[in-house]
């Protein structure tokens, strides 16, 4: 079943990355305060997390493309993007 939830636009997603860099300069001020590791963590995966997002937005948007335009390059495109996700799905680990 396809989701019904709008996919985010290029600048919704420019906006989640800004949003990962204000928090990860929140992360690395509480490196600088000695923040004890319990508290630097949880806001180290929500960086993380966010990016791992927006990249996975990217990649799935490609192969959306791929499979709306129907073309004859359609199964190498597949395939490149796929290639691309395995990158970066173990990039991500």
């Amino acid at each position: 079943m396809a989701s019904t939830r709008p996919r985010p636009t290029r600048e919704q997603l420019a906006v989640r990355l800004r949003r990962a860099e204000g928090q990860l300069r929140g992360v690395q001020r509480m490196l600088e305060e000695g923040a004890d590791c319990t508290e630097v963590l949880p806001q180290l995966a929500a960086v993380k997390a966010a990016v791992d997002q927006v990249g996975l937005h990217l990649i799935s948007d490609r192969l959306r493309a791929c499979v709306d335009a129907g073309d004859g390059d359609c199964p190498e495109e597949f395939d490149e993007a796929v290639a691309t996700f395995l990158r970066y799905a173990t990039l991500a680990k």
